[in-house]
């Protein structure tokens, strides 16, 4: 009898080196918010010694934020998140999935229906009522966030100030390796701009970028949530719409990332070339090098998404292409490697213990001397998250995606001629 992935839990020996790493954990004090206490309940659930409608047992595994910060660092290999995926896929055929969930999860399983929704959320933004009213409040913070998804203005913009000679991008080939870019929902929805920095800073370096029809939602949200059933639909989408189109997909986005990657154990062996493919944009930046461009003098703190450091175990290729960039300062600041609280969809169904989890994060970033221009994280949850923190905190500190910051190294070098 399959066990359908509480078999990664088995590992665990309870010793108690994931508990400095969980966020909640260290939020709340409780060991049930601790992965060594959810996989107990998580075990009495498979046993059937708790029931799905447990009270409990819900609201711990609901307030898990999947960042799997735990598995790093467990010295027995237990593999969190493929148990709690198992755990909620099972809470949710017998308990279903609450209404509110369930409303959001429909809106990002249909193009039709998220697109518009995107369309007005820019119509807003534009309006400049968001940053005007970005606060404290449980409105402010939402506000905030759709702040946050606008083009940094106050720092990368006005860095540009002379072009150095053109030095025109190296020509692509039909040796060239191509890549197709996976443009998602919320990317495509509201980071539009990262799109673009995206396909440029590939180009340049060499890559031949394609734009394919018929993509989906990646199914992150879904799969989280235990909707497995809406999960393998989309990635079947995805794996079809891309199936034979080019050697590699770029992914800019941690969480979507980590989903397409592991796609074949979701979807099954049709999701397999997809999974294969999938490289996020700093690994194939720095495959290739990336060009140095010109000088960005610049303090910038990483903060690595977590899909990307634990769920991926991408580390080096974001620094990659830091050092790409002439004098710019990278900043490493304490707690970088734990969960802001955003985690898709979370923020919104659990906004007080995701604000309790962004605490820390915000206050080393207000502690940080020299303070930083720019938090730099390669996630839309985790930009929208963190620059709604900054803001209802009140600190000049703007949030880019990393490969914003080399398109505009670039765009000084010009490497794109005038823009």
């Amino acid at each position: 009898m399959t066990r359908a992935g509480f078999e990664a839990l088995d590992p665990c020996v309870h010793c108690g080196f994931c508990l400095p790493a969980c966020p909640t954990y260290l939020a709340t004090g409780d060991e049930s918010d601790s992965p060594r206490g959810r996989i107990l309940l998580m075990r009495a659930l498979e046993r059937g010694e708790l029931t799905a409608g447990d009270a409990a047992l819900r609201e711990h595994l609901e307030h898990c934020l999947g960042c799997r910060g735990c598995e790093p660092v467990c010295p027995a290999g237990v593999g969190y998140g493929r148990g709690l995926e198992a755990a909620r896929e099972r809470l949710a055929e017998l308990n279903g999935i609450p209404a509110r969930e369930r409303l959001l999860l429909g809106i990002f399983r249909r193009r039709a229906r998220w697109r518009p929704l995107f369309g007005a959320a820019r119509w807003l933004r534009a309006t400049g009522i968001p940053a005007a009213l970005a606060g404290e409040s449980r409105l402010g913070f939402l506000l905030g966030m759709l702040a946050a998804t606008k083009p940094d203005g106050r720092t990368v913009r006005t860095v540009r100030t002379v072009r150095t000679p053109t030095s025109p991008s190296p020509p692509s080939s039909p040796s060239s390796p191509s890549v197709a870019l996976f443009r998602g929902c919320v990317m495509d929805g509201l980071f539009g701009h990262v799109h673009r920095a995206t396909r440029r800073t590939l180009e340049a370096n060499g890559y031949q970028v394609r734009e394919l029809a018929e993509q989906r939602c990646c199914g992150a949200l879904h799969d989280h949530a235990g909707d497995r059933r809406a999960a393998r639909e989309l990635l079947l989408a995805n794996a079809a719409a891309f199936a034979g189109k080019a050697d590699y997909i770029a992914v800019n986005s941690a969480g979507c990332g980590a989903l397409l990657r592991d796609a074949a154990s979701v979807a099954g062996s049709a999701a397999d070339e997809l999974g294969r493919k999938v490289r996020d944009v700093t690994e194939l930046l720095a495959a290739v090098g990336p060009r140095r461009g010109a000088a960005l003098p610049l303090a910038v703190a990483y903060d690595p998404p977590c899909h990307l450091e634990h769920a991926q175990g991408i580390r080096e290729a974001p620094l990659a292409v830091f050092a790409a960039i002439p004098e710019l300062k990278l900043m490493r600041l304490p707690g970088a490697e734990r969960c802001c609280g955003g985690a898709g969809i979370f923020g919104v169904l659990h906004p007080a213990m995701s604000r309790a989890v962004l605490a820390d994060k915000i206050a080393s970033l207000e502690a940080a001397a020299p303070r930083p221009d720019l938090v730099a994280t390669g996630n839309p949850g985790c930009l929208m998250q963190i620059g709604a923190g900054l803001r209802a905190r009140g600190l000049p500190i703007g949030v880019v995606h990393p490969v914003e910051l080399l398109d505009e190294s670039y765009a000084n070098a010009g490497f794109y001629g005038e823009q």
